[in-house]
């Protein structure tokens, strides 16, 4: 009978047997450690744990014959890759950081950023050829002194033509120049004759320690009767929650009756400040169930309810605008906390989905550390691995999670790069297309014909689409 290894959790203090080769190579008893590390902390706590022979509780009789399967990858990547599930269409998400120091950073809105946030398309006829679009620029950064701004268009870096196998390594540099460009579609409505032309204008680029307000931008929009706030918000990062209590508390004064929320760029974050700015969007559903974190079969007794609440965590109260419907503006990088406050609203309030098809993410993330109960206390000083795997998965009231493929749009409007706009003017296609909308307009239009799929790389930060449970340091 082959013997069951205990399962570790979260609120159980059980200490790791570590079976390292005794070789004088500290690198090697390194790589064992960790090695040993990732698979016992994955068998704890995968969410899809049970999709994974090699993570079963009886898979091995003995520690020597989990150690010989240990020794058999060459690398704790190469093991933590071999341990995900279905990596193309279920678990895209999952990561192992070598360094969880930039891991945390980077979740609580600090990382190494030149200000400039970009999106990149297939130049029309080609399929290698690609160029970019800077989508926002991040106040108060590098690039917010160069004179860069919305709907630039640049094909080069340091003088180098973009393509899809050269684009991640020449932005993975500190300091670059961008060369800018201008599209030209040829007064058509056809893609296929649009060209990308070369400027005689470079601009440099260098990359600091920055930490981004994911609170980008809000007003207030005067339209006949109506007084709509508009919000941009980045990401779900709970440091800046009190901010955000704050911009609510100018929409109570200003007494808006619509709100238009600009997620497009938001790829998710902290689950609890998800649940207190859906509060702040609401108000009438105190203490009612938001969303639902579902754990994997052997952690069922960590299964969370998310409720509505009137306050935030350092009990200051919620200002909530007690709506019915709200306008919410998506993109292909909306993921994840975004997705979820769209599809835990749905049961509560109408939403109108604004934008592209989202990403298709309701797993949620924890860091996991080495250490007695995979926690930041006391975590193994030997390294800085971490990991960061699907631990949980959200469902609204009704028991409904995000489509795998994403949430499609109630209005389909795709930003293009003839045409970006400004953030927050009421001419910009996406808000544009919101206002309208409450105006009762029948103007809108389909642009799917017109759609240029942008060239997916894994994102211009390294850390994206992720939704999380708050870890302790404690």
């Amino acid at each position: 009978m082959k013997t069951k290894f205990k399962l570790l959790m979260f609120s159980v203090l059980i200490l790791f047997n570590y079976g390292c080769f005794e070789d004088g190579d500290d690198n090697i008893v390194a790589s064992a450690s960790i090695k040993d590390f990732v698979w016992k902390a994955m068998n704890a706590v995968y969410l899809y744990k049970s999709d994974v022979n090699d993570l079963s509780d009886d898979r091995f009789e003995s520690n020597e014959e989990l150690q010989n399967f240990l020794d058999s990858y060459d690398t704790p990547e190469n093991l933590f890759e071999s341990l995900i599930h279905d990596r193309q269409n279920v678990d895209r998400f999952s990561i192992i950081t070598d360094n969880y120091f930039e891991l945390e950073q980077q979740l609580s809105g600090i990382s190494r950023s030149t200000g400039a946030d970009f999106n990149f398309y297939i130049e029309p006829g080609s399929s290698t050829e690609i160029f970019g679009i800077v989508r926002l620029i991040l106040p108060n950064s590098n690039a917010s002194l160069t004179g860069l701004t919305r709907g630039d268009i640049f094909n080069k870096i340091n003088g180098t033509n973009l393509t899809t196998s050269n684009l991640s390594s020449l932005l993975n540099n500190d300091n670059y120049t961008i060369s800018l460009a201008t599209y030209d579609d040829n007064e058509t409505a056809t893609i296929s004759d649009d060209l990308i032309v070369d400027g005689d204008q470079i601009v440099d680029l260098s990359k600091e320690d920055y930490i981004e307000n994911p609170i980008y931008d809000y007003r207030i929009i005067n339209q006949d009767n109506d007084k709509i706030g508009y919000l941009m918000y980045n990401g779900f990062v709970g440091e800046y929650n009190s901010e955000l209590n704050q911009v609510f508390s100018a929409f109570l004064t200003e007494n808006i009756n619509h709100l238009v929320l600009d997620l497009r760029y938001n790829s998710g974050g902290n689950i609890r400040t998800a649940t207190e700015l859906a509060s702040m969007i609401t108000g009438q559903f105190y203490n009612q169930v938001f969303t639902i974190l579902k754990y994997n079969e052997s952690l069922q007794s960590n299964n969370q309810d998310f409720l509505f609440t009137n306050s935030l965590d350092n009990n200051n109260s919620i200002n909530s605008l007690n709506l019915n419907k709200i306008y919410v503006l998506t993109s292909n990088r909306s993921a994840s906390a975004s997705e979820m406050i769209i599809n835990s609203l749905k049961s509560y309030i109408s939403v109108v989905q604004i934008g592209d098809q989202t990403v298709g993410k309701s797993q949620a993330s924890q860091i996991i550390y080495d250490s007695q109960n995979l926690s930041r206390n006391n975590v193994n000083s030997g390294h800085t691995y971490a990991l960061l795997p699907l631990i949980a998965i959200t469902v609204n009231k009704n028991d409904e999670t995000v489509p795998s493929d994403g949430i499609a749009p109630s209005i389909n409007i795709v930003e293009k790069p003839s045409n970006y706009g400004l953030i927050g003017d009421i001419e910009e296609p996406l808000l544009k297309a919101a206002l309208l909308d409450i105006q009762g307009s029948n103007r809108l239009y389909d642009q799917n014909n017109n759609k240029i799929y942008p060239f997916d790389i894994s994102s211009t930060k390294k850390y994206e689409n992720i939704m999380y449970v708050k870890t302790s340091k404690k």
